[in-house]
């Protein structure tokens, strides 16, 4: 969702919060994807999806409560026009998360700022968001659940098996300290790089936001002779992936 502004502004944390904190040995966020998201079933090689994922962590959550676990709801969940039909607040309600002395859930539409929680925490958790590549660049530690287009690279801890990723996140837990290797951070900046400038196609002269919904876009007026390859580097880098064989790739500059 690049370029889509999801919130009004961006606060701190509270006071509340973080007093909250402060009664803990040690904090552990848990970011959360949407259900329909286009990522999801290529995500799914570890847990048969991201609620069955949740099932195990609330067994864990259980399990530690020298650990104050934060689960933070994806911003997308409840956007208008787009909002989740089975979302992660449904699943907090039905198992009575919110009850646990231990958890905290933060809800989409709550504005506060997921780094300054990143910097506060032992280690991050994850399913596939890309705020685990951001921590990663932060250099936090990264517990994934899921495949991701950056788990492709050594970005994050990435368990192969439901079995190791259960016994990573114990580990992790009862450490005195997680600490995360160099070549994740470097590794998370060298994809975002990529991501952004050479595999990232703009279409911003031929698209433009609708005006009613957040994040969806329509038409602008423009000439059919700005679809010619040779008058856009997107559709230049389109053209040449479809008929050349290309990577779809925008020249390095």
């Amino acid at each position: 969702m690049a370029g889509i502004q999801f919130w009004p502004e961006m606060t701190g944390l509270d006071e509340t919060l973080l007093k909250r904190m402060e009664s803990f040995k040690q904090v552990v966020p848990i970011f959360t994807n949407v259900i329909f998201d286009t990522s999801q079933p290529h995500a799914n090689v570890v847990f048969t999806d991201m609620f069955s994922w949740l099932d195990q962590v609330l067994k864990v959550i259980k399990a530690h409560p020298e650990t104050l676990f934060v689960i933070r709801a994806h911003p997308d969940e409840s956007r208008p026009g787009k909002a989740s039909q089975e979302s992660v607040a449904e699943w907090v309600q039905e198992r009575g998360v919110d009850s646990l002395p231990n958890a905290v859930f933060v809800k989409p539409d709550e504005y506060f700022s997921s780094y300054e929680m990143i910097q506060r925490a032992k280690f991050v958790m994850i399913y596939n968001s890309t705020i685990g590549m951001e921590a990663a660049i932060m250099g936090a530690p990264v517990l994934c659940a899921g495949k991701a287009r950056f788990t492709q690279l050594e970005t994050v801890f990435f368990p192969q098996t439901r079995a190791e990723y259960m016994a990573q996140l114990e580990e992790f837990l009862t450490s005195e300290k997680v600490s995360a290797p160099e070549v994740h951070r470097l590794n998370a900046r060298r994809f975002l790089y990529f991501q952004l400038f050479r595999t990232s196609l703009p279409f911003d002269h031929f698209l433009e936001p609708d005006g009613i919904w957040p994040g969806f876009v329509r038409l602008k007026d423009f000439s059919p002779q700005d679809l010619l390859p040779e008058h856009s580097p997107t559709l230049k880098a389109i053209s040449e992936g479809l008929l050349q064989g290309g990577n779809f790739l925008l020249p390095e500059v």
